[in-house]
């Protein structure tokens, strides 16, 4: 169309010129006349082409605006089923993650109050003896009116001594340390739904596996001192369990792209699994383990060495008098509280049942590792693995390393195997 517009305009001009002029113009003009169909042809087609296409862009424009107007487009219809579930999955975590921060405040008041008690019950009963020791030294120094001293003494050793047996067998200290660890615990747990429901997507699977998390938790570490508290002086010093004994994860979508098709796992990252547990199971839980029992058997030590001395010093209290087996149970009744005063501090003072406490979940974390480890690697599916490099990441940041660091550990551990002194934790 422009082309023939020019044309028209220049046979206009044409004719306003002289007629040597107006001759070579329609010369122009015969030429331009015969390149018009070819031209037309194309340039004519075009523009209608581009309209019907821009009318079917506004006809698409039009209907999603009005679908967007009266809120019920197809994706919504398609996915609102699904929305439903997930709502009511959400809600469910919601509620876990409730009942899972008040587990955390509650322990970490009941570990305060613990503390509070191992703190107060030293002091008093440390107070009883060494009063009761000082009132058998004055009994004995004086030969008249010493029974009255004598029996107060005696008294104060024998409550001495019901206190201590008391004491010895809740052991406060460890109580605490449990509490300690319970809440430390179930905030991880916290952290852990948080960033479930962060990410998006969560499932009935991610449901059930906050509830065992939860319950295991509970049965590991509980609240009540009457039957169902844990065993103070066991036989033998096991690893803390605090999870469940099936590891779930959720099954997640393959991906197409072959980078993605093993979900970050590899064979040389297998073999690396396998050597970093190795090293846990051989080096850091088996020294945390007989660091326990160490512990244990120190503690068994001198909860009975307390009771006993005070014992023997209420006796000697008993005794003390004038004469000379009264002088010698006088020398018993001071010397046996002056010591029972001195275990009673380094038992209860040092918190030697919270190391043990702090030994056995140390022991427990690096089983709790060494599960996690071998269940990723046992499972045949790699869809339902954590992704590998994500757990590797996990695995080298609880053990205080770098990502090239944690791979050296497993180098070494493969080259030396029992010969490598080196922990694979540097947290502790």
């Amino acid at each position: 169309m422009a082309i023939i517009l020019q044309s028209s305009s220049f046979l206009i001009s044409c004719n306003s010129v002289p007629s040597t002029s107006s001759c070579s113009c329609r010369r122009g003009l015969i030429r331009a006349s015969i390149n018009i169909p070819n031209n037309q042809k194309h340039k004519i087609s075009l523009p209608k082409i581009q309209r019907r296409e821009r009318s079917v862009q506004e006809q698409e424009l039009i209907s999603r605006f009005s679908t967007i107007s009266t809120g019920s487009s197809p994706i919504e219809k398609q996915f609102s089923p699904s929305k439903k579930i997930d709502s009511l999955v959400i809600e469910k975590l919601y509620a876990i993650k409730e009942a899972v921060a008040d587990r955390v405040e509650m322990h970490r008041n009941i570990g305060e109050q613990r503390s509070q008690w191992n703190n107060m019950l030293l002091t008093s009963i440390n107070g009883i003896t060494l009063a009761a020791a000082t009132m058998v030294g004055i009994a004995a120094s004086n030969g008249d009116s010493v029974l009255g001293l004598k029996m107060s003494s005696t008294l104060m050793y024998l409550a001495a001594t019901a206190m201590l047996v008391t004491m010895n067998q809740i052991q406060p200290s460890q109580l605490a340390e449990e509490q300690r660890n319970a809440s430390r615990l179930f905030q991880d747990l916290h952290n852990q739904i948080e960033t479930t429901l962060s990410i998006g997507h969560p499932s009935a699977i991610d449901v059930k596996a906050a509830m065992d998390k939860v319950l295991a938790l509970d049965k590991a570490y509980p609240l009540p001192l009457l039957g169902v508290m844990l065993e103070k002086f066991p036989s033998s010093v096991e690893p803390a369990v605090w999870w469940p004994q099936q590891f779930r994860r959720q099954l997640k979508r393959v991906s197409d792209n072959t980078e993605n098709k093993w979900n970050g796992w590899n064979g040389k990252l297998e073999e690396e699994m396998k050597e970093i547990m190795g090293v846990l199971g051989r080096k850091d839980q088996e020294e945390y383990i007989r660091l326990g029992e160490k512990a244990l058997k120190l503690n068994k030590f001198l909860a009975i060495s307390g009771p006993l001395l005070t014992g023997l010093a209420a006796v000697g209290s008993a005794l003390a008098g004038p004469s000379t087996h009264g002088s010698w149970a006088a020398m018993l009744g001071i010397v046996g509280g002056a010591l029972a005063s001195v275990v009673n501090t380094v038992e209860h003072g040092g918190q030697v049942g919270m190391l043990f406490e702090m030994y056995r979940s140390n022991a427990g974390f690096f089983q709790y590792m060494q599960e996690s480890i071998e269940s990723n690697l046992t499972e045949t599916e790699m869809d339902r693995r954590e992704n590998g490099e994500v757990f590797e990441m996990k695995l080298a940041l609880k053990l205080g390393r770098s990502l090239s660091d944690l791979r050296d550990l497993a180098a070494s551990s493969s080259y030396k195997a029992e010969d490598l002194d080196e922990f694979a934790s540097k947290l502790f």
